[in-house]
């Protein structure tokens, strides 16, 4: 829950998580969608699920790998979070390079350029091997992940009070505000999508996304396609729409894009079965209409939430 999220945003979620799952059992024994329902407003969502396979490939095999290099095979494990489990669950000695520790070591050691750059990364592993102390590794390994928590922190970093004061060489050379480089700018492209809320009754019509992809496993409106939003209500999910209106258009930001929707507040009037010879469909079995409070409590993503939230108000 850690990667990519503040611990102040993860601690409610951790808590009903391992409240709901206290062991691997519980989570490998889960249905996917109760796993993602409960991760639902923590984002990057392919975390859960990866957390969710781990947690059946370690009950598959009866144990918990021990070394770093067993638990990185796990899905969703990389090279960091594998070295620092090894590091405190069996004492191995291996490095660990979080965004605190990568902070830290590009200002200590003047590292330029950005993290994220391959030669940059391996300039930063090389320098956390050889600092790694012969004896209290789990000592050492969560001070210099607090110390970049705490003291070397992105913005107005505590350097008064920081014990390696006297060695760092970005502060000898005036470079805190420099190191380590941020990730170069690019403009992010803008993707707009129209979401069909179709309401009746006090319950709307959601869509399960497919496992892989954007928002995979999660509960969202259904996608508008073609100009004809009653024809498509009609022949896609059986509804006959009484009105359809505009709400307030929102934006949701993903690593790589943009997302800007325009939603459409369809009322139904009436749903119906397919006739015989027609080309109707019925919603097929990833979509479902529910009532507006169980809506807000499935698997959805935060603009989803929003806009039921909305509708419930």
């Amino acid at each position: 829950m850690l990667q990519q999220t503040q611990v102040a945003a993860v601690i409610a979620y951790y808590e009903r998580f391992l409240e709901r799952f206290p062991g691997i059992e519980a989570l490998a024994g889960a249905d996917e969608e109760e796993v993602l329902r409960l991760w639902s407003g923590l984002g990057y969502y392919a975390r859960a699920r990866n957390l969710h396979a781990a947690s059946r490939a370690i009950a598959a095999m009866g144990r918990f790998p021990a070394t770093a290099a067993a638990i990185a095979e796990l899905p969703g494990v990389g090279r960091s979070t594998a070295n620092a489990i090894a590091v405190f669950a069996f004492g191995e000695r291996a490095p660990i390079l979080d965004g605190n520790v990568k902070r830290v070591l590009a200002r200590a050691f003047a590292i330029p350029g950005w993290p994220g750059q391959p030669e940059v990364e391996r300039a930063l592993w090389a320098t956390a091997q050889s600092l790694l102390p012969r004896r209290d590794l789990e000592t050492y390994t969560q001070a210099l992940m607090d110390l970049g928590a705490t003291v070397c922190t992105k913005a107005r970093p505590a350097c008064g009070r920081c014990p390696i004061q006297s060695g760092c060489a970005a502060l000898a050379q005036g470079r805190i505000d420099e190191l380590p480089a941020p990730r170069p700018r690019k403009r992010l492209p803008l993707r707009r999508s129209t979401w069909l809320v179709l309401q009746r009754e006090g319950a709307v019509l959601l869509e399960k996304r497919p496992s892989r992809g954007l928002w995979g496993g999660l509960w969202t409106f259904p996608e508008a396609r073609g100009a004809d939003i009653a024809a498509y209500c009609r022949k896609s999910f059986g509804c006959e729409i009484a009105t359809v209106r505009a709400l307030a258009g929102l934006e949701h930001g993903f690593t790589h894009f943009r997302l800007r929707v325009r939603p459409l507040l369809c009322e139904v009037k009436r749903r119906f079965a397919p006739l015989p010879g027609r080309r109707h469909r019925r919603p097929a079995l990833n979509h479902a209409w529910l009532p507006l409070a169980e809506a807000r409590a499935a698997a959805v993503p935060v603009p989803v939430r929003a806009l039921i939230e909305q509708l419930a108000a």
